[in-house]
């Protein structure tokens, strides 16, 4: 069996911040794929993080699989060596979609493993399931109104976020005419747009209104907060 690594603090560090994307990626990818973190610290106790490990039964602290190990062989035998899905079986004969991707640490070594299976054998309607927004008054719930702007660059950014607001505060019958733009300012800075370059000078200028103005709101609206 290939020799256990002794990982530096900074290694560590890596391995726990990915051990939280991971997390993130279960909530992301559903009920159907089972993820794993795998440490190379530690062959005989490898899994740091398990995802669905009902699919497999492996838990924390399980131990790296053969075909993990002839994968890092891989890896580390080819540097060209692309990330790229494959097709497998589990001990049960299920067949998945797999994609084992390596984790970088100090002095450019491979210190642990994402393994990401998809289990093709699972009901389309368990999967789409996780495709699909929540119900409504499901504790899951999100607001579908919610979207992402694409833009070529910062200013297109700014002009399309301010539009958005404009438009949301406009159509709000609670809030007056007078404090319109206060309304504006107060949401664009809930949504992080002051965190970009010359976004104030930008929004001053197209609401008609002072920089000094814009800044006002703003540590208005913190003062509230507190």
């Amino acid at each position: 069996m290939k020799s256990n690594l002794r990982l530096s603090k900074v290694d560590r560090q890596i391995l726990h911040s990915h051990s939280l994307i991971l997390d993130g990626l279960g909530n992301f990818l559903g009920r159907n794929h089972e993820i794993v973190l795998l440490s190379l610290e530690n062959l005989e106790q490898s899994a740091m993080k398990v995802i669905n490990g009902h699919f497999s039964n492996r838990k924390q602290d399980s131990p790296i699989t053969d075909l993990a190990l002839k994968m890092l062989n891989q890896l580390e035998a080819d540097e060209s060596y692309d990330v790229m899905p494959y097709f497998n079986k589990n001990d049960n004969g299920v067949v998945l979609k797999s994609c084992t991707i390596p984790i970088f640490g100090e002095k450019e070594r491979i210190i642990g493993l994402i393994c990401i299976n998809l289990h093709l054998e699972m009901p389309l309607i368990d999967y789409l399931a996780d495709l699909v927004p929540p119900e409504p008054n499901s504790s899951k719930s999100f607001d579908v109104k919610n979207s992402e702007n694409f833009s070529d660059n910062i200013d297109e950014l700014i002009t399309i976020s301010l539009n958005k607001m404009k438009q949301s505060v406009h159509n709000n019958p609670d809030i007056s005419s007078l404090n319109e733009n206060k309304e504006i300012v107060v949401g664009l800075y809930d949504q992080g747009i002051f965190n970009l370059k010359d976004s104030v000078l930008i929004i001053a200028k197209k609401l008609g209104i002072s920089k000094n103005t814009v800044y006002l709101h703003i540590r208005n609206h913190k003062s509230d907060e507190i």
